[in-house]
């Protein structure tokens, strides 16, 4: 059975994307784990799959419908609004909207990348539930960079986007943020997992980890790395996922089940 591995979450610049999932591929190949590089266009389907030796998931789908997965650990990144193995979504609208607070977008129209986003959605229901904020309508854009652009064209009002989606945006296709502000922010969560299959030996689990605390410390990779934005590599579990759990659950104990 041929072993599967892709990091779907941060393809912005999909020759970046490549040549990182390449270097972790040779890494691995040193290990003695021979991999297939794949571009799943069912996630899920990928996540959940017997075959799978390394992904990156969202937090959201890791609490919510990944229950059986083992978390291999968490990149740190070096976008603005990150700190350690945590990030934050930024809360992004058109430039003429600039100067307001999330407040001042009762009433009007958010979208969303999706409901089983943290950082798109669960982030935006913890701090509109704060507020509290009620929006006139909420679309749903199937990503990160289509909610920018109904931000552009005016079909939407409020965006909750990842903090490494917009940094790497902001090099490598700064044209789709024209027009465009961030006007506030969320808390830090904890980042984007990166997963193995629940049928992975400890043996090969501890494998992938030395692979990937190799992939940040070795000086052959560090352009690679610099160009995905990742600076280390940390070991985490599922209770660091609980803060994931916790902002939904504070949402909806505030009325705000779902936006």
């Amino acid at each position: 059975m041929t072993e599967q591995l892709s990091l779907p979450m941060y393809d912005i610049d999909h020759a970046a994307t490549r040549q990182l999932t390449q270097a972790i591929a040779d890494l691995l190949a040193q290990r003695g784990l021979e991999t297939q590089i794949i571009w799943p266009d069912n996630l899920l389907a990928h996540w959940q799959d017997a075959r799978l030796l390394l992904s990156q998931t969202c937090g959201y789908p890791l609490v919510s419908s990944l229950p059986d997965v083992k978390l291999v650990g968490v990149f740190h990144s070096t976008a603005a609004g990150c700190e350690g193995a945590c990030y934050r979504s930024f809360l992004v609208a058109r430039a003429p909207d600039k100067t307001k607070t999330l407040a001042d977008f009762h009433g009007r129209r958010a979208v969303c990348n999706s409901a089983d986003s943290h950082s798109g959605y669960n982030a935006l229901r913890y701090v509109v539930a704060q507020q509290p904020v009620a929006f006139k309508q909420v679309i749903f854009s199937g990503g990160h960079r289509l909610s920018l652009a109904a931000l552009r064209k005016g079909a939407a009002d409020l965006a909750a986007i990842d903090c490494v989606t917009w940094a790497l945006l902001q090099r490598y296709a700064p044209e789709e943020q024209h027009g465009l502000a961030i006007i506030g922010e969320t808390p830090l969560s904890p980042a984007l997992p990166l997963i193995t299959s629940a049928a992975t030996s400890d043996a090969t689990l501890a494998e992938l980890r030395s692979a990937l605390a190799a992939l940040v410390k070795d000086e052959r990779y560090r352009a690679v790395c610099a160009a995905n934005l990742i600076s280390h590599f940390s070991e985490v579990d599922r209770h660091f996922y609980h803060p994931v759990q916790e902002w939904e659950q504070a949402a909806a104990r505030l009325g705000v089940a779902q936006l």
